[in-house]
């Protein structure tokens, strides 16, 4: 299928990157039509692709190789004990899955861009710009739904691809933030893959010179792509 024919591909324009402020950003996007096939889609993500709304990219920074894909095996995976003891802090909290985005997922994602995001590009947030990062028209997505006594206080989005999720987002209400809901949230994806029967959570990007990004790593063993290769790493 994918391996066989070339996808139609394009080249931003080179912008301030979000992540390292001495460097620029360039992303290789699909423009192929047949990445609208969930099939195509799972491929590409197995090749370090990942999706914003329905555009899927690929950072292409020229001699910076610092994003690097990453993703946890469900099979192998281990919680450390700080791991645990965020699922027991939190054992109080209910999970769900919605097949669709609801209402009241904007005005939690608006509190949490506006509150933990300031210095962020996307504050301030949006409906446009909510529809155009979280929807899909063309994938699977999954909406694992966070709730304390019966009110949403988190929503991670996934989409569900033949072998694994593919975390697109998380959002929570900020003044929760000292249960470590993202750490949460991240565990709580790699247990319903597994119940899924899937291998892993594609996690996108870690980048090991910017510090908020290295939370990615602390879900052991994980996995790095390199050189069109999973390398597991244990340390």
């Amino acid at each position: 299928m994918t391996s066989s024919k070339q996808l139609k591909l394009g080249i931003s324009k080179p912008f301030p990157c979000s992540y390292l402020s001495d460097k620029e950003e360039q992303l290789l996007v699909v423009v192929d039509e047949e990445v609208k096939s969930p099939d195509v889609y799972a491929f590409l993500v197995e090749k370090g692709f990942r999706r914003s709304g329905d555009q899927v990219y690929q950072p292409y920074c020229g001699s910076c190789k610092a994003c690097q894909s990453i993703q946890i095996p469900t099979k192998s995976f281990k919680p450390s004990k700080s791991q645990k003891r965020n699922l027991k802090k939190n054992g109080d909290i209910t999970v769900g899955i919605s097949n669709s985005i609801k209402d009241s997922y904007y005005p939690l994602y608006e509190n949490y861009i506006n509150t933990i995001h300031k210095d962020g590009v996307m504050y301030p947030a949006s409906e446009e710009q909510f529809d155009g990062f979280i929807r899909s028209q063309f994938y699977e997505q999954l909406f694992i739904e966070l709730k304390l006594d019966k009110k949403l206080i988190g929503v991670a989005v996934v989409d569900k691809l033949s072998n694994g999720l593919s975390a697109i987002y998380t959002f929570y209400e900020p003044m929760l933030s000292r249960r470590g809901l993202g750490v949460f949230s991240i565990l709580i994806e790699i247990k319903i893959a597994k119940e899924l029967g899937l291998e892993y959570v594609y996690l996108g990007y870690q980048i090991s010179a910017c510090t908020k990004m290295n939370y990615k790593t602390k879900y052991k063993p994980y996995q790095l792509l390199v050189n069109n290769t999973w390398k597991t790493v244990n340390k």
